[in-house]
């Protein structure tokens, strides 16, 4: 059995693991006679897939879902959701890719007109630098 800093050594925090038991991604823990929370090589393994779901940007909803049929050592019947959330999250992080390309087009343009056009003259609202990039 392992207490909340041993845990935490497999790449989290005491105060992180508390909160997943607060919030229900991490079953709440086994105490021991000294009140100390006990946890096992299970919930070591649920922690790395926890934190592997969290970096890849799943929320903590969509986890509680999918702890609770690993909990119920429901594997397969977590792979169906764990597919479609994964494929949304990869639809999301495309599209956000989309955008940022463009905003780094837009930039670069306007970078690229800020640096090659020299001073104009003064206008009477304000300085218009960053408007649209084509003139």
């Amino acid at each position: 059995m392992l207490t909340v800093g041993q845990l935490a050594r497999a790449g989290s925090t005491a105060k992180t693991i508390r909160y997943y038991e607060e919030v229900g991604v991490l079953p709440p823990a086994p105490r021991n006679g000294a009140d100390y929370r006990q946890y096992s090589r299970v919930d070591v393994d649920r922690l790395l897939f926890i934190r592997r779901a969290r970096a890849l940007g799943l929320s903590l909803t969509d986890l509680k879902v999918l702890v609770g049929d690993l909990q119920a050592e429901k594997c397969a019947a977590m792979r169906p959701r764990l597919q479609v959330l994964v494929a949304e999250q990869l639809r999301l992080v495309q599209q956000r890719i989309g955008e940022l390309q463009s905003l780094e087009h837009e930039l670069a343009e306007i970078h690229q007109r800020l640096m090659t056009t020299g001073s104009r003259s003064p206008r009477t609202n304000g300085c218009g630098c960053l408007e649209a990039t084509r003139e």
